[in-house]
């Protein structure tokens, strides 16, 4: 290139940085730092506005400054990675901040010692399962399967000391069944939560033990999937079946193991007792909820043998085409009916059974329990359920084109009542 066309162009000049602001680098303990006053300046045109522009260059650089400053400060301490949940009362706003990992990990402090290995002992070869202490006295809920054909059974804490458990009794409606050991000191109860009102999409997290004795107190975690899941268990002879309703599914990893251990919300509070997989698929399990396990968990404390309410009535649980299909008021609710092998409608009243006591009639249709609504997700049974024998509740029902409410006390559920 010859001398001529050479071209440089002439660099820009620059103002100086006005003194005071931070160098390039600094931490952000800059951003409060008052910069030192500025020497006086004589008040006339040129020198006025060239005041005016340097400090209007402090001000948006520091700005941007602190801004980035901001902004690589909360990432390098993760904040941008965590859940931020804030809650409006009265005008004010509450930020709670709080990763999940976190959450994962209280629960696990919370409810760990809490989980017991189950060995039992079969006719042939043993089985293991889970189970959850929820009194300090050796009472221990788990699933009906993991016990049931059991001939003897060992019971494995967090601390590994081994007990021998006795079956106090398995429920009769449900795979469920409380399990007790005597003579263990320091047992850590688990925080008892509810299984009203869970939402599709909550953190779910599941303790037990799964694969073997080898791996106690694994943790996995996921969300619920859904609600209302009806799925047949079978026992550990894989001779019977128990079809159980109104589940909580979750994609929280369930193995073999796991059946008996709890199903934790993000709360560290037990929802619901995990009790089976989908063997077709991955990411499908079950818990039964929590709600559902109350009622036999307070008659082991009281002494008294596990059973279940019956009010004494045949319905069918009414959807869309069910009302349609029989010119029903409503298109949710139980319906009070029954028919026999030849289509024709007939009592579906138990004499002198709780139903008939409380004054409900073959045509009513029930609409709720104690307040709760029935639905095509809450179904009567499943409701049902949550109380004991000998309660007194409310039901309300339809007749006649207008609504009851009757009182109703609940009998106990003969065994081979379905």
């Amino acid at each position: 290139m010859t001398e001529a066309n050479r071209y440089e162009p002439v660099p820009e000049q620059r103002p100086p940085w006005q003194a005071g602001l931070p160098p390039a680098g600094s931490t952000p303990e800059w951003w409060f730092e008052p910069a030192p006053p500025a020497a006086p300046q004589p008040e006339h045109g040129a020198a006025s506005r060239g005041l005016v522009t340097a400090l209007l260059a402090t001000s948006i650089v520091g700005a941007v400054l602190g801004g980035g400053g901001t902004y690589l400060a909360l990432r390098g301490t993760g904040a941008l990675d965590q859940r931020v949940a804030a809650a409006s009362t009265g005008g004010a706003v509450n930020v709670l901040v709080q990763s999940e990992s976190s959450q994962i990990i209280a629960a696990g402090v919370k409810v760990g010692p809490s989980v017991v290995t189950i060995v039992a002992r079969q006719a042939i070869g043993q089985s293991v399962g889970s189970g959850i202490i929820y009194d300090a006295a050796g009472w221990i809920l788990t699933n009906k399967h993991v016990v049931a054909s059991a001939t003897g059974m060992d019971v494995r804490l967090k601390d590994g000391r081994d007990f021998k458990g006795t079956i106090y009794g398995v429920d009769t409606l449900t795979d469920l069944a409380i399990v007790k050991i005597d003579g263990a000191s320091g047992l850590s109860p688990a925080p008892i939560g509810t299984s009203t009102g869970l939402q599709v999409g909550q953190l779910a997290i599941v303790i037990g033990t799964p694969l073997g004795v080898d791996y106690p107190n694994s943790i996995t975690s996921g969300i619920i999937s859904a609600l209302g899941r009806d799925i047949t268990v079978t026992n550990n002879s894989g001779l019977s079946g128990t079809s159980l309703h109104g589940l909580i599914q979750t994609d929280a990893a369930i193995n073999p193991g796991n059946s008996g251990g709890p199903l934790v919300d993000d709360s560290g509070r037990v929802i619901g007792v995990t009790t089976t997989m989908a063997d077709s698929a991955q990411g499908i399990g079950f818990a039964i909820p929590i709600d559902i396990a109350k009622p036999i968990m307070q008659q082991a404390l009281a002494g008294t043998k596990l059973s279940r309410p019956f009010i004494g009535i045949s319905y069918l649980q009414i959807d869309a085409a069910l009302a349609l299909q029989n010119n029903l008021p409503l298109n949710h609710g139980a319906w009070v009916h029954k028919e026999d092998a030849s289509g024709n409608s007939v009592e579906a009243v138990v004499a002198d059974g709780p139903a008939a006591l409380a004054g409900i009639k073959t045509g009513d249709i029930i609409t709720a329990i104690e307040g709760q609504q029935i639905n095509a997700t809450d179904l009567l049974e499943d409701l049902l359920v949550q109380f004991a024998p000998g309660r007194t509740v409310s039901i309300d029902l339809f007749r006649g084109g207008q609504y009851l409410t009757v009182r109703l006390t609940l009998g106990t559920r003969p065994t081979a009542t379905s």
